[in-house]
């Protein structure tokens, strides 16, 4: 059974039905409709007006049909929602685990576009941790240099970062914009850049994969694929063009907070619709290390929220959608923080201008691969 919050619609199996109240969220309880959830399973609901009590009793024995085996759908086809797999275990085994069950074949020459992390940051993703799926794609790393100056502005101090913090160990690392940039279209429906500036070295690759250590960020509110996929595959200039929503090539302003959210969104399109015809691209997003502050950031804040694991789609709106999900359901105070930064730059809204202009879906279905 699949019910949503603020939707009358419910799947019992493939089946759809429409609910006479919607699932809601009260006080940090949710609540559901007891009579649909009960009599779909073959129960019996009886209403007493008088004392305004709920009784479901188990049939008697012939009462009602025997509820067959379930016959069900291709996860995909539920609600037409993409599927964004999750592991809660952290490991070298559980990465390669996910990855398979995206069935991806890359083609060509595979770039892994991550983050190397700035000078003096610890909340990258670890080599150790991304070695194996590396290696048995044969991929690059790729990066672009920074726009705000710092240790990865320039290539060879970015390079040197990388060698540093042990990726230049595992694989080659490419900076993509090493030797200047070259632009790819956006989509028609974008309405804050007129296209998408990336390092020149982006050309030189077929299929992606896009890893991201999901976490906060400054001035995005939280970061993950859509920012790897925006800001991380533009060259400096392009990362100006971004932070300005589309007003500049050299400085970061001129644009609003939103725009500058919904120019990120605009970017990843334009680098999810060339891959799509250019070898393809999938998304992982590790959910470790779960600071307020980004990779990017050389004195981040320490992580105040326990690790959650790994999810991956070929949907980056339903993968960053459900990370935000997952920080939002933690208890007790675990988090909190996290939240606060991405309700104070109004995060949220990368994903509703993404999901406005087609990028990808904020529903999704969420499976498990631990069984």
């Amino acid at each position: 059974m699949r019910l949503t919050i603020g939707s009358q619609t419910a799947y019992f199996n493939d089946a759809a039905s429409e609910l006479d109240v919607t699932p809601v969220i009260i006080n940090d309880r949710t609540m559901l409709p007891i009579r649909f959830i009960a009599e779909s399973f073959k129960f019996n609901v009886d209403w007493a007006e008088t004392t305004q009590t709920v009784t479901i009793t188990v049939p008697a024995a012939g009462e009602n049909q025997t509820i067959s085996e379930p016959t069900i759908a291709p996860i995909e086809t539920l609600a037409d929602a993409p599927t964004v797999y999750m592991t809660a275990d952290i490991t070298p085994e559980s990465l390669m685990k996910i990855y398979d069950q995206l069935d991806f074949t890359p083609q060509g020459n595979v770039s892994i576009k991550l983050s190397t992390g700035e000078a003096g940051n610890t909340h990258y993703l670890d080599p150790n941790l991304i070695k194996d799926l590396v290696q048995s794609v044969e991929g690059t790393i790729v990066e672009c240099n920074t726009a705000y100056g710092g240790s990865r502005s320039n290539t060879a101090m970015h390079r040197q970062v990388a060698a540093d913090h042990g990726f230049t160990a595992i694989a080659d690392v490419d900076i993509m914009d090493a030797d200047g940039s070259i632009e790819i279209p956006v989509s028609d429906k974008a309405e804050n850049i007129t296209r998408d500036i990336v390092g020149k070295n982006y050309a030189n690759y077929d299929s992606m994969i896009v890893l991201s250590h999901f976490k906060g960020h400054a001035m995005g509110g939280f970061g993950g694929a859509i920012k790897n996929t925006s800001i991380g595959v533009s060259s400096s200039e392009g990362k100006m063009y971004i932070h300005s929503g589309g007003h500049s090539t050299t400085s970061w302003s001129g644009g609003t907070q939103d725009q500058f959210l919904e120019a990120m969104a605009e970017a990843a399109q334009a680098v999810y619709n060339d891959r799509q015809n250019n070898g393809g691209i999938i998304y992982i997003n590790v959910m470790n290390h779960l600071s307020v502050d980004c990779d990017c950031d050389g004195n981040p804040a320490k992580p105040d929220m326990h690790d959650i694991g790994i999810l991956a789609s070929y949907d980056p709106v339903a993968l960053d959608q459900a990370c935000v999900d997952l920080v939002y359901e933690q208890k007790d105070g675990d988090g909190k923080s996290l939240v606060e930064r991405i309700e104070s730059r109004n995060g949220l809204h990368t994903l509703e201008h993404a999901a406005k202009i087609g990028f990808g879906s904020r529903e999704y279905n969420l499976v498990s691969i631990d069984n």
